[in-house]
């Protein structure tokens, strides 16, 4: 019994820590539009809210490429997460990778971007250790965390 109350209170903080998944049907059409408008060749789309915003998760292109946006609910576009390769990176943010992480190996890149604001986060892998770090479109390290 005790075991049952563990697990039933982990799932319940688990639960709530997350976005919760919804069905499309019950995402305001003001916001579907907006993202179908924005993303007409989306695929693999699911929903969910996340507190009080709606976030789509889904991919795009021949590779699958990832996209998290999440909207508010009069369908602006708040924050935009996509995967992006290392071609693709400003030339700034690529010299300060090159620099100060020589030798490592770029993984999981994302451009964020929320308004006007674009962030760049990047796992960077070596024998020795790994990074985490988030660069401005200028190549300033923002954070850095060994992972």
């Amino acid at each position: 019994m005790k075991r049952c109350l563990i697990f039933g209170t982990l799932a319940l903080i688990l639960n709530t820590g997350f976005g919760q998944d919804i069905p499309q049907s019950q995402v305001p059409s003001l916001i579907v539009n907006s993202f179908q408008q924005s993303f007409p060749k989306a695929y693999d789309i699911e929903w969910e809210m996340d507190g009080e915003l709606y976030k789509v998760e889904f991919e795009t292109g021949l590779t699958g490429r990832d996209h998290d946006i999440w909207y508010d609910k009069t369908g602006k576009m708040i924050k935009h997460k996509e995967e992006i390769t290392k071609s693709e990176l400003p030339k700034k943010v690529s010299e300060t990778i090159s620099r100060d992480f020589n030798g490592y190996r770029l993984d999981d890149i994302k451009k964020i971007t929320e308004g006007e604001k674009v962030i760049y986060t990047v796992e960077l892998k070596s024998f020795r250790e790994d990074w985490d770090i988030a660069l401005d479109a200028e190549g300033n390290i923002l954070s850095k965390k060994i992972d």
